[in-house]
């Protein structure tokens, strides 16, 4: 079972960056698939970009050219760096970790608690 603790959320104005990251604990970091998602204040919770063992990266078509995703596999770390930010940004961003195995299984695999971003006007 992984652990996963977000951080780096913040308060921003819009054209500003942060950069979240995600620490893992608990399992085989390089063997994960890692992804972010967010959730606004009466939205459902959407993909926002994924980073598979291999490096393939994907992301939401509304951040596309703006995020990034990496990873750090000696730190056990995914970032999202998050950049030209628009109000509609503001959301809490959750990280998740799924084995291939979770992905075989539909499992939801392992989540973070979240941490809030808001940007301001």
């Amino acid at each position: 079972q992984v652990q996963l603790v977000e951080s780096g959320g913040g308060l921003v104005q819009p054209g500003g960056s942060l950069r979240l990251s995600c620490a893992a604990s608990g399992s085989m970091f390089s063997l994960l698939i890692m992804t972010w998602h967010r959730q606004a204040p009466g939205k459902e919770r959407e993909l926002v970009a994924l980073i598979n063992s291999g490096g393939r990266t994907n992301y939401a078509d509304s951040v596309k050219g703006r995020f990034i995703i990496s990873r750090d596999i000696v730190q056990n770390t995914v970032y999202l760096q998050m950049n030209s930010l628009k109000p509609e940004d503001t959301a809490v961003y959750y990280c998740r970790a799924q084995t291939y195995d979770d992905y075989r299984h539909s499992r939801e695999g392992s989540w973070g608690r979240g941490t809030q971003v808001t940007v301001s006007s």
